[in-house]
Order: C-alpha cells, then sequence, then structure tokens
C-alpha cells in the first residue's frame, strides 16, 4: 500500500529503479566462509534426554568447538562446570575441533521435575552455556544416540549395536607407545555396502574427485581422546577395520598425567562406546 498522496506511480517508478540498478550490480558469485583455527570458544550442546527403567532420567550433552584445528583443554571446575550440584559429572575436558554429538550424559533422579541442568565453558575468555529440561519434545531415545542424531528404523529394526570390550593394557610412559586391542563382536548386520567403482579419466572442469580409498566399510572401532592435559596421536588413525574380532591401535603421549580415551564400534548404522582410563608416567 503507498502511503505517499501521489499515488502509487511514483512508488512504481521507484521499484523499477531499484530492479534496474541490482541488475546491473555484480554480485558474488561466492559467499567467503571465515575460518577460525583457533582462539575461539567452545559451545555446549544439550541433545536431550532419555528416560531410564528405574524413573532416573540421563541428561546427554554434546559440544561444538568453534575451532578448526585447536583443541583446547579446559579442566573440570569453575571453567568446565555443571549446575546444580558437583561441578564435575564426567565431561569432557579434552575437545576436539567442531561438532561433538551425543559425547555424554549425567544422570538425574526421579523426583528431577521442572529444574534446570546448566553446563558452562568458559574458553578464550568468552563464557558459553548449555541448559538440559525434562521438556516432551526433546526426550530422545537409546537409538537415536547410537546412530547419533540419524534416521533409523526405530526398535522393531533387527540390527542390534555392536559389543566391545577392551582388552587389559601394559603400563603408560611418554617414552613408549601404548598398544590397544579392542575386542568387538556384532550380528553382522547390516550387510557392508560394496565400495564404489572409480571413476574413469579426470574430473570435469569444477569439480571434485571424490576418493574411493581408504576408509574402511562394515565394523570398525573409533578412538578419540575424551580427557587428558596434551594431546594423544594415534597410530593408525581412525576408524579403524575389525579383523576377526580385534582392532589394534597405539596411543602415543606427549605428557605425563590422567587420560580417558574412548574406543566406539560401529557396525555402519549404531554404535557403542567404551573408556578407559590411562595414568601415563
Amino acid at each position: 500500500m503507498c502511503w505517499m498522496r501521489f499515488g502509487c506511480s511514483i512508488c512504481a517508478l521507484a521499484g523499477s529503479l531499484t530492479l534496474a540498478a541490482w541488475s546491473q550490480t555484480a554480485l558474488p558469485t561466492e559467499i567467503p566462509q571465515v575460518r577460525f583455527s583457533t582462539g575461539q570458544d567452545i559451545v555446549p550442546v544439550f541433545e536431550g534426554w532419555i528416560r531410564n527403567r528405574d524413573g532416573t532420567f540421563d541428561m546427554v550433552f554434546g559440544y561444538f568447538n568453534r575451532n578448526w584445528k585447536e583443541e583446547p583443554v579446559v579442566a573440570a571446575g569453575p571453567d568446565n562446570k555443571f549446575e546444580p550440584g558437583a561441578p564435575d559429572r564426567g565431561q569432557p575436558t579434552y575437545f576436539l575441533p567442531r561438532r561433538q554429538s551425543f559425547i555424554f550424559r549425567v544422570q538425574v533422579p526421579p523426583d528431577w521435575g521442572q529444574k534446570t541442568l546448566t553446563w558452562s565453558i568458559t574458553a578464550h575468555g568468552r563464557t558459553e552455556k548449555a541448559y538440559g529440561e525434562l521438556l516432551p519434545v526433546e526426550e530422545i531415545t537409546e537409538r537415536i544416540v547410537m546412530t547419533r542424531g540419524n534416521l533409523n528404523p526405530g526398535d522393531d529394526d533387527p540390527n542390534r549395536p555392536p559389543s566391545i570390550t577392551l582388552a587389559p593394557i601394559a603400563a603408560a610412559s611418554v617414552s613408549s607407545p601404548l598398544a590397544l586391542t579392542a575386542l568387538v563382536t556384532d550380528d553382522g548386520l547390516p550387510k557392508p555396502r560394496p565400495p564404489p567403482k572409480p571413476r574413469s579419466g579426470s574430473a570435469p572442469a569444477g569439480q571434485i574427485n571424490i576418493s574411493t580409498g581408504s576408509r574402511p566399510r562394515g565394523l570398525t572401532v573409533t578412538w578419540l581422546e575424551y580427557r587428558g592435559p596434551a594431546k594423544v596421536v594415534f597410530d593408525p588413525t581412525s576408524p579403524i577395520a575389525v579383523s576377526e574380532g580385534k582392532a589394534v591401535t597405539t596411543a602415543h603421549f606427549t605428557a605425563p598425567g590422567t587420560y580417558v580415551l574412548r574406543a566406539t564400534a560401529s557396525d555402519g548404522a549404531l554404535s557403542t562406546p567404551i573408556d578407559i582410563a590411562v595414568t601415563v608416567k
């Protein structure tokens, strides 16, 4: 509607001139994306809550490390805490780059009601918070966690998650790598998809060839650092194919201290994690 006394003809003229100006302006074909390797903060994420059979509830959390390369260490305490209650609820203290979803959970009692569980992380001078509440719309299931939020057929799916245990470990030190052996069993579902056939010739201009290469298919184990004072290097890097019920890697430690390492077995659809604490001298 035109609110000018001169009628809509002036508005139409102004509009046509504006469109003409836009048509003569060269718009960028791509918007540059700014990526920060270091110096950014960490955003905790509340993923949802699970109803347990004993009446308790699990609050499930993940995080988003805004850095593309930096892996900050934020010890449990004033800069990495939960409220109300004890500040240390077993949350991560070593933060991998980018989004790490469904990474851990905190159990609350049956009478939790409408209270809020808050996770706060302070990194590079900025504090971010996630708020966990028992809202009906945020209820999730174990299979959602097992698929890391991906679509799945639900509880009627015949596929069962893999089972994983860890072989006993030797004493760990900075001077020598630590051998880690995951023992994995599975029901064989889903059947691994065949690898894609390599394309002949080079990719057309402006397109990128997608590697058909080395990522294993079927049953795998992925290792990550969950807690620790310094970076752990795994060799080979994850994911590792399970062969004859085993997946073997070595962990190289760069500093002494107490670490928590996590191995996750995946059949390509469902996954099962297990943690191991390592004291490095």
